[in-house]
């Protein structure tokens, strides 16, 4: 049975690990998190860790390659520290997208990095809204997959008047989380149906669903470059919807995709800290930043505690 709970961090979002170990009343453990001039990671901890039962926060969100490498190391560093136990908590799973085949001679990366999280000396993986439900078969270790849904509901239900509330799937695959939350708020759904007519010509969205004078909520796991939600909320408007706003889980943001939400007709994009946006935030002011450190140290809690987390899965 391991002994004391400790919590580590690596560089990609040490706001939100203070933010968890304040939830459980400890401090983030020490640890050395540094890089050598020609790019090497160096990690050294430095306090001890024996028996423990550990929990590394680190999303691997960007730069990716680099966050999954300081994870690697510094479960390696604690595996070899004789710590009792080490859970890796991963509030954002990078490479989530790339977990099939789609065309030949191409890699599954996200068992590829399943693999080396569990090779790492992994016992035990919480993480937030896999792109993929499919990727917890991935690992060999219990995985446990939060959702961000109470934290999100909260929010809808405080700012929005749920009669005239409609929860809006951007693609056919997103329908069946679309269908979950309007259950939990007791609203209907529409869907964009999205498809190219000829070639070289621009995408359709058209919208299954009346979403004339509604508040038109739009639902997705994670936005990227934000190309496909600001095209879905341009029809949303063209097709009456009174509102536009947006919730996801994971605020990736790449490329052009603060100017691509500055541009568009979203009144308010709602999103969780999972990755850090604190930069993000003041260059896009329809930017609502949800915090998740509660529902984190909430499930750490209850797994050092070897308690059913049962109940947060809503």
């Amino acid at each position: 049975m391991p002994q004391g709970l400790q919590l580590f961090t690596g560089t990609a979002h040490r706001s939100l690990a203070e933010q968890v170990s304040g939830y459980l009343n400890i401090e983030v453990g020490d640890a050395h998190v540094s890089s050598f001039s020609d790019g090497e990671i160096l990690i050294r901890i430095s306090e001890n860790v024996r028996g423990s039962d550990v929990f590394v926060l680190q999303p691997t969100c960007m730069p990716v390659n680099h966050n999954i490498m300081e994870l690697l190391l510094i479960i390696d560093a604690l595996k070899r520290a004789s710590a009792g136990r080490i859970t890796a908590v991963i509030p954002y799973f990078g490479y989530a997208r790339q977990d099939r085949k789609v065309q030949p001679r191409v890699p599954i990366s996200s068992k590829l990095v399943a693999d080396l999280i569990t090779v790492a000396g992994t016992n035990r993986v919480l993480t937030v809204d896999l792109h993929a439900g499919q990727i917890q078969g991935f690992f060999n270790i219990p995985v446990d997959n939060l959702y961000a849904t109470p934290v999100l509901l909260e929010y809808i239900q405080k700012n929005f008047d749920s009669q005239k509330v409609i929860i809006v799937s951007p693609d056919a695959g997103g329908v069946e989380r679309a269908r979950a939350f309007a259950k939990k708020l007791q609203c209907s759904i529409a869907i964009i149906d999205k498809r190219r007519e000829k070639e070289n010509e621009c995408e359709v969205m058209n919208v299954i669903g009346d979403v004339k004078d509604q508040d038109a909520i739009i639902l997705d796991d994670m936005v990227d470059t934000a190309g496909t939600i600001a095209q879905a909320a341009t029809a949303l408007k063209e097709n009456g919807a009174e509102r536009v706003s947006a919730v996801c889980t994971h605020a990736v943001l790449s490329g052009s995709a603060i100017e691509r939400i500055n541009a568009s007709c979203i009144e308010t994009m709602i999103v969780t800290n999972t990755i850090p946006l604190d930069r993000k935030k003041e260059k896009c002011g329809k930017l609502e930043i949800l915090n998740i450190a509660a529902l984190l140290g909430e499930a750490i809690k209850r797994i050092h505690e070897e308690t059913s987390i049962n109940s947060l899965f809503i």
